[in-house]
């Protein structure tokens, strides 16, 4: 079936904008003036009047955790009550007596960030959620997911004690007498696997469902998403059934890359011995990048950077891999016709991840390999010409300047801070940058994605941090569509309101081209369409 949208304004990747456009068994069929379309209208063709309603291809989401955003719409929602410790244990305090986890489950949270608590100067800890129950197993987790905090019922479930050592690209908080202070920090999370409570299969397709919805209220279509990490005990195959189900029964309402989180070489080697390469499987759920985590977040001291945290004489955060294992891993997946896409917040980091992939191209030459930095943030000039060199792509997230904002200078000493969220100097210097929310780092609020990337400023205006980084409204919009495309190989496919394309696109409730760049976030999603479907309509919600 034909239908024909008219009398809008559509942003097709150029401007000016269009009026009309046409979607024919999933796809754009043309793309034009309201007279060229309507003159080609025949009877039985469905007519769509637009209302002069801002129009574009629909939202993908660079990098996010599907699945983990799911697990946490399950979770205590404690970003909205981060103002102060006392009122984050409150609301947790709440939340248990409305929802007593069954025999067995955990009570979690998500969202905390301590530079928010007006109330006290450092982050929770066990004693903190000792308070709340001695008896149910408690988990909260820091906005930026590289840290959690657990009471002492988890710590003696999972064995940690005062002679447990930290592990390799991790740190267990301690006391002063050497016990176990409750928070876990990266590879120390993992600690917590053997006893974690496990969803089984149709627990993680609800998870799914549920983040799925939640994306298309943004306007999201595609969704590049790193899955594998947040039930370490679940097979990768148990995850990518899940999604193959909900796609066969026409349940999957994101198109969905999955950057492949996988940690040893061994698992590497079978997941690509099993056919799991970059692009293999359907437009609904197919198989993207190895997904590797560099380091840690800046929020929580933990990403590694090549000089102190300001302040400090000897605090550099630190990198999760060894050289040696990130340089086997991504040797392997580029031999092997995979792309990689790893993890950096940090300098030092950085460092790391742009001579492994340099090492694995010079072992094993690629044209357009597409390798990637995801993040990007502390950056020294000498980098950002190295990943145009390297032909690397950059997923970003311009939501962070939204807290970053209020910390980089902080923690930064100043020759790394002028350096730093460079993305305009490298899409100037011919790389491809994306953009993304890292959910549930974030929300997936698009707008307020797009405002950020175009004022440099939070969402309260403070900034501007190196304004002269500034994307331009088409540019924000170009790294939410078409450049996130590039990052999937899918620039010839989708991203774009263009014939022939997959007719993924969202309507708008404003022109983000009309709108004052500090109110771009409050543009409303009206609807949203997955080929030529509408899959989230506002006024039904």
């Amino acid at each position: 079936m034909k239908t024909i949208f008219f009398n809008g304004c559509v942003y097709t990747g150029e401007l000016p904008l269009k009026q009309a456009f046409a979607v024919e068994n999933g796809v754009f069929s043309s793309v034009g003036s309201n007279e060229e379309l309507l003159a080609a209208a025949a009877n039985g063709i469905e007519l769509v009047d637009l209302g002069g309603k801002f129009v574009c291809a629909g939202f993908n989401d660079s990098h996010m955790h599907l699945l983990n955003f799911g697990q946490s719409l399950h979770a205590a929602q404690l970003a909205p009550h981060t103002d102060s410790l006392s009122g984050m244990l409150e609301h947790l305090a709440t939340y248990l007596n409305a929802n007593p986890p069954r025999p067995g489950q955990w009570l979690t949270g998500r969202g905390w960030n301590q530079d928010y608590f007006t109330d006290v100067s450092r982050m929770p800890d066990r004693h903190d959620l000792d308070a709340l129950s001695s008896d149910i197993p408690i988990l909260i987790t820091r906005t930026c997911g590289h840290c959690c905090v657990v009471n002492s019922k988890v710590l003696e479930l999972a064995g940690i004690g005062p002679a447990t050592p930290s592990p390799d690209g991790g740190d267990i908080g301690r006391e002063a007498d050497g016990h176990p202070d409750g928070r876990l920090f990266d590879n120390a999370i993992d600690l917590l696997i053997p006893v974690m409570p496990l969803p089984d299969k149709e627990g993680l397709k609800e998870m799914i469902r549920l983040a799925c919805a939640a994306l298309n209220r943004y306007g999201v279509t595609s969704s590049q998403t790193d899955d594998y990490c947040v039930f370490r005990s679940i097979p990768f195959e148990t995850v990518n059934d899940a999604y193959r189900e909900l796609e066969q029964n026409g349940e999957l309402c994101v198109r969905v890359y999955e950057q492949a989180n996988i940690t040893t070489l061994e698992e590497l080697k079978q997941f690509v011995k099993d056919g799991n390469v970059t692009g293999a499987g359907s437009d609904l759920f197919r198989i993207g990048p190895l997904k590797l985590l560099g380091d840690g977040a800046l929020g929580s001291r933990t990403a590694h950077l090549s000089r102190p945290y300001k302040g400090t004489a000897d605090e550099y955060g630190f990198n999760l891999f060894s050289d040696e294992h990130m340089n086997a891993m991504v040797s392997y997946a580029n031999a092997h016709n995979m792309q990689v896409a790893i993890h950096a917040i940090g300098d030092a980091c950085l460092d790391q991840v742009l001579n492994a992939v340099d090492n694995a191209l010079r072992e094993h030459p690629r044209n357009n390999h597409r390798h990637g930095v995801v993040h990007c943030q502390v950056s020294r000039p000498d980098q950002l010409r190295r990943i145009a060199e390297l032909g690397m792509h950059v997923y970003a997230q311009s939501i962070f300047l939204d807290y970053d904002n209020h910390i980089v200078n902080r923690l930064l000493e100043p020759e790394l801070a002028t350096s730093s969220y460079c993305w305009k100097t490298l899409l100037e210097n011919g790389v491809s940058v994306s953009n993304g929310s890292d959910c549930p780092v974030e929300l997936p609020d698009v707008m307020e994605g797009i405002q950020c990337a175009v004022t440099r400023s939070s969402l309260d205006g403070t900034g501007p941090y190196l304004p002269d980084e500034a994307f331009t409204v088409q540019e924000a919009l170009d790294s939410f569509t078409i450049r996130s495309a590039e990052a999937s190989f899918e620039e010839k496919t989708k991203g774009l309101i263009s014939e022939g394309y997959i007719a993924d696109f969202v309507i708008l409730g404003a022109n983000p081209f009309e709108t004052d760049t500090g109110a771009i976030h409050s543009i409303p999603v009206q609807s949203t369409w997955l080929g030529g479907r509408c899959v989230y309509r506002a006024e039904e919600n």
